[in-house]
């Protein structure tokens, strides 16, 4: 007798374009899969996006990129054909950890198509080349210097570019929203000087000699200026719509992110967490209103010693509570200080190195800037306790989960898919290790609570503006000003998150829905096992499938879907 399927599984299945059933014959097995999957992912390390997040980033060949019409529209015809491989694989009579695999590969074309067609930013945003001229550049200074003859050779390669790619992007555009542009003007601004406080340090820690390296900034300086200025002239008679609409965003959330959800159930989710967020801040605070507040560290140095010592702590703790296993070849998420070739390009990509595939034996980076009361939202926290940025970012956050995943003996599962699984873990791991115990210190350090309560805060704010935006409920500005009074948080930190949910729709409620699903996830597995469950065991698997949205987990884990 065929086993009974939750009625969430047929969704999901449905969503892929998969039908359930008995298994029809095969026209080509796992290994058609695998091929597919080699040949795409090897078109993406080509041909993808930058992107201002750190999470996504992947190993790239070097070389010009081309932004012209003539090569979307290759990249289209290239789309295609990968589409057509794909539904011609009938993987639904495959073991489930393969048929997860193959619908895997379908969330990847499915991005490709977001990206191209339906989220179409390249047409529309010119911040988003913005991300393709400068980010490349702070993507590449991330990792820590000095740069060998190859490195210094690409960093020169992605400045040359620059002039290129924002001639295609003029090109391109076709009356993009004034807010968008709004915020790609207020981004160049002072971006000649910036450019060139950029290359004045950076060429000591390079190959290049001053000349060329100077030359191309030069020649980058004048191609933003003037990108930023025809922007102005256009700005008056550019529409003010920025929302992309219900059914893109259902695209997404269906194709992409592989969510069985609807914008109102997401609206539910986040609100009913935004409250119980506030409820248990208000506890906490209460609980320390006696307690001394946490100060500030007093200096760089300082912060970066105790942020050693406090990783070290958070990883044997782990262990000693047979919460997470942490093998011995994992390195270490570290802090630096900022160095001033970076510092220059701050607030055009996350200056921190979460290392590669190909380079496990190095440790994480996370550059920071001098421990003052300048310093934005999550940085000021981090500069009182760095255990939180540790836990959700470091370890176990997205370091160790990444690791974790580029180590996957399935290559298929070594690449990113959504940020529903990765940002997940991450919020995940913040509430997890509270609950652990391991925030529960002597005063003054009890605040720290008090600020993971504050991030909750945050997250499921998050949920609500990332749908609002993208439903047409809120401006950019309107966003903006309420992340600012609701979390609460700074003008500059409060604008940066709207900027990015508005021009990049469906990223910004992977925190806590992503968070939500694994707490679902586990409540299952601990029913259905009874004794048997292990919460270490558990977490082993969701963390090395990190890269796997939960749905699937759950299929595999439990042989049942679930929310």
């Amino acid at each position: 007798m065929k086993k009974a399927v939750a009625p969430l599984l047929l969704v999901v299945l449905a969503l892929v374009g998969v039908p359930y059933g008995q298994a029809e014959p095969q026209t080509s097995g796992p290994a058609t899969l695998e091929k597919l999957a080699d040949d795409f992912w090897n078109w993406r390390a080509k041909y993808a996006p930058f992107s201002g997040d750190d999470v996504n980033r992947i190993e790239r060949l070097g070389g010009m990129r081309d932004w012209s019409h003539a090569a979307i529209d290759a990249h289209r015809k290239e789309l295609a054909e990968f589409e057509a491989r794909w539904k011609k694989i009938e993987g639904n009579g495959w073991p489930v950890p393969q048929q997860v695999d193959y619908r895997l590969i379908g969330s990847a074309l499915a991005r490709v198509r977001w990206e191209l067609e339906i989220n179409p930013r390249w047409k529309r945003d010119p911040t988003f080349y913005i991300e393709q001229t400068l980010t490349p550049v702070v993507e590449a200074l991330t990792v820590p210097a000095p740069y060998d003859a190859a490195r210094s050779r690409e960093i020169l390669t992605r400045i040359d570019n620059i002039p290129a790619i924002l001639q295609q992007g003029e090109a391109n555009l076709e009356k993009p929203p004034a807010p968008f542009a709004s915020v790609a003007i207020q981004g160049l601004e002072g971006v000649r000087d910036r450019l060139h406080k950029m290359a004045a340090s950076l060429r000591p820690a390079t190959t290049l000699n001053e000349k060329e390296l100077n030359g191309a900034t030069e020649h980058a300086a004048e191609a933003l200026e003037h990108f930023r200025a025809r922007l102005q002239e256009q700005l008056p008679s550019l529409p003010k719509e920025t929302a992309l609409g219900r059914d893109a965003y259902l695209f997404f959330l269906k194709n992409v992110a592989l969510l069985p959800y609807s914008p109102e159930e997401l609206l539910a989710m986040g609100r009913q967490e935004w409250n119980r967020a506030v409820a248990f801040e208000s506890y906490e605070q209460e609980r320390n209103r006696s307690v001394p507040t946490l100060a500030l560290a007093k200096d760089t140095e300082s912060w970066i010693k105790d942020a050693v010592a406090k990783e070290l702590s958070v990883r044997e703790f782990l262990e000693k509570h047979g919460i997470l296993s942490v093998p011995d070849w994992m390195q270490h998420y570290t802090l630096r200080p900022m160095p001033e070739y970076l510092h220059a390009l701050e607030g055009f990509g996350e200056t921190d190195d979460f290392t590669s595939a190909s380079r496990l034996k190095e440790n994480c980076v996370r550059y920071v800037d001098p421990p003052t009361g300048n310093l934005g939202y999550f940085w000021r926290a981090t500069a009182q306790d760095a255990r939180p940025i540790t836990v959700h970012e470091g370890i176990p956050g997205h370091y160790f989960q990444l690791c974790l995943s580029w180590k996957h003996e399935d290559p298929i599962r070594r690449h990113y898919y959504d940020s529903g699984s990765n940002e997940g873990i991450g919020f995940y791991a913040e509430e997890m290790m509270l609950q652990a115990g391991l925030f529960d210190d002597p005063a003054p350090a009890g605040h720290t609570r008090e600020i993971i309560y504050n991030f909750m805060r945050l997250r499921a704010l998050r949920v609500e503006v990332d749908v609002k935006l993208a439903l047409g409920q809120f401006t950019l500005e309107q966003a903006a000003k309420y992340l600012e009074q609701k979390v609460p948080m700074d003008p500059t930190t409060a604008r940066q998150e709207a900027i990015a949910f508005s021009t990049g729709p469906g990223q910004a409620i992977t925190y806590q829905i992503g968070k939500l699903q694994i707490t679902e996830f586990l409540a299952a597995a601990r029913m259905q096992q009874g004794e048997k469950f292990n919460l270490r065991a558990f977490h082993d698997f969701v963390w090395k499938n990190g890269n796997v949205p939960i749905a699937l987990q759950r299929w595999e884990y439990l042989g049942e879907a679930g929310r």
